[in-house]
């Protein structure tokens, strides 16, 4: 029959066109499988500095190992230059840690750690998280600071820090230091920090402004208004001693009309009298009411002084918080 050769033919071409995609997607993963992306610390990093570097580190181990450790440590450090690498970090952490130098010796294991879970064996990355927090919780003290003051410059034993606005932590070692915040314009704050190990010192800056102000012990219209009452008291008074001097008169004629020769010499009319002490009291308080509010203008004459420094550093301390853990805190302020 003419139609059985058709039938190996037609099977042949069924079965490829079943098997080309899955082979063009082979096709497609092999090079993604060849491109797979290199650790962050093998990036822009020549194989020949690579190389170098591996042998510097070889050569430190050894003489880590022979407890030469000032040659050690210059040998970790010619290999970090080449190379930053999280094995060759935790190694120089070790030795820091051994010669008695904390501070160095947390920094490098952080750096160890920097890059994430994974870029080291998980014993190492182990060891280097137990010994950041046996460092932090025996040796290691912390200075965490916020200024909100921007452009504010805030140093830490001498050393710039950070500038304003912003929060910042430092790790230290116990003891005492010195907290300097400054800006053109404002007080500088100065403050001395005691931290003792394992905990944190905490809290927030301020800056006030070093300002020139003028001003008067009393708004400037009290004196004035006590000079005006006594020239209005001096006014009175000298109206009513002459009204009393008038009645006086009116009162001794209108006697003398009515007495005549048989009248005594002088006549003293008790109204005009009253009248006249009345008139004393009010230009001796007139003129006492003056003078006070003379002295009071004199004594009121605008002042020019510097403004207060209201800055500072309200401080509190705590457990230093560990890499992995954190402490409650406990509000000790100065």
């Amino acid at each position: 029959m003419t139609t059985t050769p058709a039938r190996p033919a037609h099977a042949v071409l069924s079965t490829a066109k079943l098997l080309l995609p899955i082979a063009f997607l082979a096709l497609c993963a092999a090079p993604a499988r060849a491109q797979t992306p290199l650790p962050p610390w093998h990036q822009g990093v020549s194989e020949e500095r690579k190389q170098r570097a591996d042998v510097l580190f070889e050569e430190a181990i050894e003489l880590h190992r022979h407890m030469m450790l000032a040659d050690a440590r210059a040998k970790y450090d010619e290999a970090l230059a080449l190379w930053e690498q999280p094995q060759l970090r935790l190694y120089l952490g070790r030795l820091l840690k051994t010669i008695g130098r904390p501070l160095l010796a947390y920094e490098s294991l952080r750096r160890s750690l920097q890059w994430g879970p994974g870029s080291l064996d998980p014993d190492e990355e182990q060891e280097a998280r137990a010994t950041l927090r046996a460092l932090v919780e025996q040796d290691l003290a912390a200075v965490a600071i916020r200024c909100d003051e921007p452009g504010a410059a805030v140093l830490l034993d001498g050393v710039p820090w950070f500038v304003g606005p912003g929060t910042a932590r430092r790790m230290v070692t116990p003891g005492e230091h010195v907290l300097v915040a400054r800006k053109r314009g404002y007080f500088t704050v100065v403050q001395h920090v005691a931290v003792f190990a394992g905990k944190e010192a905490s809290g927030q800056l301020a800056l006030s402004a070093d300002t020139v102000v003028t001003r008067q012990r009393w708004p400037a219209w009290i004196p004035w208004v006590t000079v005006g009452a006594g020239a209005v008291l001096v006014v009175v008074g000298g109206g009513l001693m002459q009204d009393a001097a008038a009645h006086h008169r009116e009162a001794d004629a209108g006697f003398r009309r009515e007495c005549g020769p048989s009248c005594p010499a002088h006549y003293d009319d008790a109204g005009s009298v009253l009248e006249n002490r009345l008139a004393i009291g009010a230009l001796i308080a007139g003129g006492a009411t003056a003078i006070t509010g003379t002295a009071l203008l004199f004594m009121n004459r605008p002042e020019t002084y510097r403004a207060g420094d209201r800055g500072g550093v309200k401080l509190e301390v705590r457990p230093a918080a560990s890499p992995d853990a954190a402490g409650l805190s406990a509000r000790l302020v100065f």
